[in-house]
């Protein structure tokens, strides 16, 4: 089992080289990889209707992936960069395919694309995406991606996308992996039917159970457990006393990753008050449950 870091889009501030420093950080003690969230806009809740449920806000800071990833690519050396995950339906299948195989090339084949649908139909509708078809169009923009990581020149014709002899240049070396996040089960399906592996975003408690769920739909599927990719998000909230065991639980279950979340999340409390607090979390959790991890 590997362990990453969540990236504190909330508390880290805007300064290049805080965010240069804080993910050294991470790959010098030894963390695997790094998640980043994805929200393009945030947006007020005040009288929505249907309500916005989701925990964040205008006032919550979330730093672009792909262009954060580019620059992180060139600041570290080997430590992993997944999105965890990116909204996937609100943006252009195509673009996200070149944004991509960008960073997997300029990274050295480091990129991970974690993948869902959210639930901010403000931020849809101002990116000029539907809200209402998101979980189907996904899955038709996952074709398209592995398509055009693969195929010099594709033809594709679907419900919402439609490439005619056309592809990118330069194409990836591989095919990105593409695994998938969300707490529904529906979700849980189409990642067992066309993901590589399942990001669990949630608390302890609800991770274990949306576990043993994908467990069963995975065995439904007669799909191999080897060949789908596990990792959960463990809260630095939760406390020092429970950090270890938190993280043996997942290791018992053969998860491939878990990684640290520090940043203010609703439910858990708020992040810590400066991106030093962050850094210097990398260290003590380190300490706690750093062997643990294996390649």
């Amino acid at each position: 089992m590997q362990i990453g870091a969540i990236f504190p889009h909330q508390e880290i501030g805007s300064d290049p080289l805080v965010i240069r420093d804080w993910a050294q950080a991470a790959e010098e003690l030894g963390y695997s990889h790094i998640i980043a969230y994805d929200h393009v806009l945030g947006a007020n809740h005040d009288n929505r209707e249907p309500p916005l449920w989701g925990p964040y806000t205008e006032h919550d800071a979330f730093h672009e992936p792909f262009v954060l990833f580019g620059y992180l690519a060139g600041c570290t050396k080997t430590i992993g960069l997944g999105t965890g995950i990116l909204i996937l339906p609100q943006r252009q299948t195509a673009l996200v395919a070149k944004q991509a195989a960008e960073i997997d090339l300029l990274s050295n084949e480091r990129l991970r694309l974690g993948i869902g649908v959210g639930w901010n139909y403000v931020e849809y509708d101002s990116l000029n995406e539907s809200f209402a078809d998101r979980g189907a169009r996904q899955e038709e923009q996952v074709d398209v991606l592995r398509a055009l990581w693969q195929e010099p020149l594709v033809t594709f014709k679907g419900k919402w996308h439609e490439v005619e002899r056309a592809g990118l240049k330069p194409l990836p070396k591989r095919q990105i992996p593409i695994w998938f996040g969300g707490f529904a089960d529906v979700a849980f399906k189409r990642a067992v039917r066309l993901g590589d592996g399942f990001m669990f975003g949630s608390s302890q408690e609800q991770n274990l159970a949306a576990f043993e769920r994908v467990s069963e739909l995975l065995a439904a599927a007669s799909r191999e457990r080897a060949s789908f990719g596990i990792e959960a998000f463990l809260n630095y909230q939760s406390g020092q006393e429970h950090w270890r065991a938190e993280a043996e639980a997942w290791q018992a279950r053969g998860a491939d990753y878990v990684s640290m979340r520090a940043m203010a999340l609703r439910g858990l409390g708020g992040g810590l008050d400066s991106p030093q607090a962050h850094i210097d979390a990398l260290a003590t959790y380190w300490s706690a449950v750093g062997d643990l991890s294996s390649p």
